[in-house]
């Protein structure tokens, strides 16, 4: 679990005995690629720490699929409507390429979180990150022609670059395929 203990310790110095809790309540879990770790319109109960592997999370609407965020190796995704409003989740969460991965029941992280303050200093500190992501991706969408909005999106995910589906990337980033592979074409 090097990957999680390394993500879990870059955001939060959170303590040795700490973690060993949390070890001991994990779960290893393998999806293949394309497989669906959280499903819509479900409650999974379960959060996933992603050792190896990358996801995708979209929306599913009308039948098109909106990718939201992509996560990689020592993350953790779960659904935010399960976590903090005990619905069925709105997206899904699928694995980009075959994902090892470590499941905790929800209960008993968040039980974790309210009790232990380096974990919950942890949780805070990667929420932060997020909405900063979140509200710059919406900045950049409002704001930024397709090329730069890519460019950006490439200096802050060049993993993701590499690994993703061209499609999936380039429904994230709110523009047609066949403009992102003209953009990339121009690199």
């Amino acid at each position: 679990m090097p990957n999680i203990i390394a993500f879990i310790r870059n955001a939060w110095p959170v303590s040795d005995s700490t973690l060993r809790r949390l070890v001991e309540l994990i779960v290893r879990k393998d999806f293949p690629r394309r497989g669906i770790i959280v499903g819509a319109n479900t409650q999974c109960g379960r959060a996933y720490f992603i050792e190896d592997g990358m996801t995708r999370s979209y929306w599913l609407v009308d039948g098109e699929e909106f990718t939201t965020s992509f996560s990689t190796e020592g993350s953790i995704v779960f659904s935010m409507d399960e976590v903090y409003y005990g619905l069925p989740s709105e997206e899904y969460v699928e694995a980009v390429d075959p994902v090892k991965a470590y499941s905790i029941d929800i209960p008993r992280l968040m039980e974790m979180i309210g009790t232990d303050l380096g974990l919950c200093n942890w949780w805070r500190k990667i929420h932060q990150d997020e909405y900063r992501r979140i509200h710059r991706s919406h900045k950049e969408r409002l704001t930024l022609p397709a090329r730069e909005r890519y460019i950006e999106f490439s200096k802050q995910f060049p993993e993701v670059c590499r690994r993703a589906r061209l499609g999936d990337i380039a429904s994230y980033l709110g523009i047609t395929q066949a403009t992102l592979s003209r953009i990339r074409a121009q690199r």
